[in-house]
């Protein structure tokens, strides 16, 4: 009598608990009650009558995998879980569920508990922690900061959160990267009368996000409707931020870039809890991190090309100077002779007794010696030091003057040129002749690479704190290398070029502390673009 009494009196317990429970006994369930045939839609006495691993198949399919051995050492008398289990249950009707799982000793040594609480809490944490390791890992192969805070706003905006991302900027707070509801969007931006991404909010209109900065720690907001009641705030702030609806939670997070405000993570959300506010606190630790990362890939982006450049100038200073040698003996040796070679031409013109033979052949010799003295004037520009004058030059004069200088092939004439000078066009302060000698080489180049027929086009124009020149031609264009090795000494283009001109270009635009690039153009020919400071802070010698 004493056992029925107890018995009854187990069932009244287990049946009056309003959460789903169930009694396990090896592969027997012993016990259900309502909250748990209510939970399954299945029964008690139908439940009660099904094997354990029978249950499981029906209600816990995606599970299985795990669950099932997990009871059987249970049933063998294996420790019990200190710790609730998560599990996805699939009703007999309805949706799937994610319910956390725990276990207590039954009444009799045999005998286990199970109880199984709501879980969607908890679950919505372990998926928003989920995604929130992966943007973090994405957020690591960013190379722009763009791409960080785009990567970071994704990965919560799809667990079901509104999120900004408020950035400092001076004395203001300013719109980074959103992702909101579109009928907040739209009302926020009818208040501010312009597009989110262009708001500037003066930091004493937010106190809560100046605290959060002030503090370095984040806040965790039950209730943002009232956060944003400030009676100072100025006209067009305080709405925007009234617009969420009333059950609406919110956590404010500071993002720090190198121990510096950043801005804050701003998330709101009605499912938002205290455990996945402090997720997300970590993650905009994570955040500030990754745009660290950013800066210090960029500076060393910065600096590796700032050490290669001057590496490349030092390689071409030790060319010059093996270069500037061999040009000072090839100077001395050549042009005596040269110079003897020229007055003995001016002698045999005046003979009258040469042939028509006898004179192409002296006029031939003048020209082969020219060309010879030219080559060794252009190689001795090359290596000779630089010492400019600056004085203010008029680039577009430079332009029309070198224009004015070629003689060229016999199809020079046939060639159609174009100056486009911008109206406005500053003076510049430069050595004239130097600029000269450079312009004169950099239209040359153009000529003789143009055919027949072609067209050179020459653009002047400020840019940059400067005065841009561009020349394109209708040539070749340039050959399959490193645009940059054109200016090199002796790389030739060309099977009649010298491969001086442009290294003579280079030479004086980098003593003017300018600029110099060379590209094929997409439809055929090359283009030059050669810019200068309207006043260069030093020129020393080169």
């Amino acid at each position: 009598m004493t056992a029925v009494t107890t018995a009854s009196a187990a069932d009244r317990l287990l049946e009056a608990m309003p959460l789903p429970t169930a009694i396990l006994r090896g592969e027997q369930v012993l016990r259900v009650n309502t909250a748990l045939a209510t939970l399954l839609g299945v029964p008690a006495a139908e439940l009660e009558a099904l094997p354990l691993s029978e249950s499981i198949r029906r209600f816990v399919p995606e599970e299985r995998g795990w669950v099932e051995p997990m009871y059987q050492t249970l049933s063998q008398g294996g420790p019990i879980p200190e710790r609730p289990v998560w599990v996805r249950v699939q009703p007999a009707h309805g949706p799937q569920r994610t319910l956390s799982v725990w276990h207590a000793p039954g009444a009799h040594a045999d005998e286990l508990v199970v109880v199984l609480l709501e879980a969607e809490a908890e679950d919505s944490v372990r998926r928003l922690t989920e995604a929130l390791v992966v943007a973090a890992s994405t957020m690591l192969r960013c190379r722009d900061e763009r791409s960080v805070l785009e990567t970071a706003v994704e990965a919560i905006y799809r667990q079901g959160f509104s999120v900004s991302i408020m950035r400092v900027e001076g004395d203001a707070f300013r719109y980074g990267p959103a992702r909101q509801s579109p009928f907040n969007v739209a009302d926020a931006e009818a208040v501010y009368g312009m597009p989110l991404d262009a708001v500037r909010i003066p930091r004493p209109a937010l106190p809560h996000l100046l605290e959060v900065l002030e503090r370095r720690k984040a806040v965790f907001h039950h209730d943002m409707l009232g956060v944003a009641r400030y009676p100072d705030a100025p006209d067009g702030v305080a709405p925007v931020h009234q617009l969420h609806p009333p059950d609406t939670r919110g956590l404010d997070a500071p993002v720090l870039v190198e121990g510096q405000p950043y801005g804050v993570l701003c998330v709101q959300g009605p499912a938002l809890t205290p455990a996945g506010a402090s997720t997300l606190e970590l993650f905009a630790q994570l955040v500030g991190g990754a745009l660290e990362n950013v800066r210090h890939h960029q500076t060393s982006a910065v600096r590796l090309e700032e050490v290669s450049r001057l590496q490349d100038e030092l390689v071409a200073r030790e060319r010059l100077e093996v270069l500037g040698e061999a040009a000072g003996v090839v100077a001395h040796e050549v042009r005596n002779p040269l110079g003897a070679i020229l007055n003995a031409v001016a002698v045999l013109r005046r003979e009258a007794h040469l042939g028509p033979t006898g004179q192409a052949a002296v006029g031939m010799l003048e020209e082969e010696a020219i060309r010879l003295e030219d080559i060794v004037r252009d190689l001795l520009d090359v290596v000779r030091p630089l010492e400019p004058r600056p004085r203010p030059v008029q680039l577009g004069e430079l332009v029309r003057r070198a224009l004015g200088q070629m003689h060229g092939p016999p199809d020079a004439p046939t060639l159609r040129f174009s100056v486009d000078e911008a109206a406005g066009t500053p003076a510049l302060e430069g050595d004239e002749t130097l600029l000269q000698l450079a312009v004169t080489h950099l239209v040359r180049n153009a000529v003789q690479a143009s055919p027949a027929g072609g067209k050179v086009r020459m653009t002047v124009e400020p840019a940059d704190g400067g005065v841009r020149l561009v020349v394109e031609d209708e040539g070749p264009g340039i050959p399959d290398v490193d645009p940059q090795r054109v200016f090199q000494p002796f790389f030739l283009t060309r099977a009649n070029g010298r491969g001086l001109g442009l290294a003579i270009v280079r030479r004086v635009v980098l003593a003017h502390e300018g600029s110099v690039r060379a590209s094929s153009r997409p439809r055929g020919g090359a283009r030059f673009e050669l810019w200068l400071p309207l006043v260069p802070s030093r020129m020393s010698p080169v």
